[in-house]
Formats: structure tokens, C-alpha cells, sequence
């Protein structure tokens, strides 16, 4: 009889890659659905839950996202200043207007494990408003988001 092992992997042989996603190729739901797969590593054969063995994400053209529907003015995002009656909100058209990266993280966030990990995963994500970015040095590769 074969002797079959667990595969679990150490946070010591973790690889990381650079993955590069244009933020204008697809809709907002399917944009962060394929950059938290990345932060997660989960497509990685190597993939073990409890250890961090996700790629950094650098996304362009967050400011030209699309959505479906009406949610530019019916998608509300709330924040809270932790004082009473602190509580305020932006439709999404205000937020693109001011904010355009915040769109992109509070969707990617959403879609990540709410465990330790996370803030971890979310620092390893890149945003950028324009076509522009900083991290040209790492070449990273460019990812289709279909």
C-alpha cells in the first residue's frame, strides 16, 4: 500500500508572483472575483488555508470600471466615524469621482475570508486610478479578466 501525505505548505516556501489586471475589461463583480483568487493564491497547486501564498495585484484604470444596472446611483457605501450619528454615505458616481480605488478595494475585500489573513492580502493589492503605475520595476504580468 502507497504511503500518500498531506501536502501542506510553509509560509518559508512561499513564491510570490506580480500579476498586472486592467480594471476596463470587465464588470466590477468579475474584476474582484479574479484579483481575490490571485490574493489568495487559491488557483495554486500548492494552495494550504491557513498559510498566505497569494500574488501581489497591481490593477489600472480603476477610475473606468463598468457596472451592470443602475448602480451608479443605487449602490450606497456607508463608513462610520465611531461617534453617534456618525454614520454617512456616498452613492457609487461620488465615490468614482472622488475615491476610485475605494470601489475595487471594498469589492475585493468583501470577497476575501474574514480571517487573520486578510489585512495581510489586501496590502499585497496595488490600485491605480489611471493607466500609470509604480510598480514597473517588478514586471508584473497582465492578466485577462474575462
Amino acid at each position: 500500500m502507497a504511503n500518500y501525505k498531506t501536502f501542506s505548505q510553509k509560509p518559508a516556501d512561499v513564491s510570490r508572483r506580480w500579476i498586472l489586471i486592467d480594471a476596463k475589461d470587465a464588470s466590477l463583480g468579475r474584476l474582484s472575483t479574479e484579483i481575490a483568487k490571485y490574493l489568495i493564491g487559491k488557483y495554486k497547486p500548492t494552495y494550504t488555508p491557513h498559510v498566505d501564498g497569494g500574488d501581489y495585484v497591481v490593477v489600472i484604470n480603476a477610475a473606468e470600471v463598468p457596472v451592470t444596472g443602475n448602480k451608479e446611483e443605487d449602490k450606497i457605501y456607508y463608513r462610520h466615524s465611531g461617534f453617534p450619528g456618525g454614520i454617512k454615505d456616498a452613492q457609487l458616481k461620488e465615490v468614482r469621482e472622488k475615491f476610485p480605488e475605494r470601489i475595487i478595494e471594498a469589492a475585493v475585500k468583501g470577497m476575501l475570508p474574514k480571517n487573520k489573513l486578510a489585512p495581510e492580502r489586501m496590502a499585497r493589492l496595488k490600485i491605480f486610478t489611471g493607466n500609470e503605475h509604480a510598480h514597473a520595476a517588478q514586471k508584473p504580468e497582465k492578466v485577462e479578466v474575462k
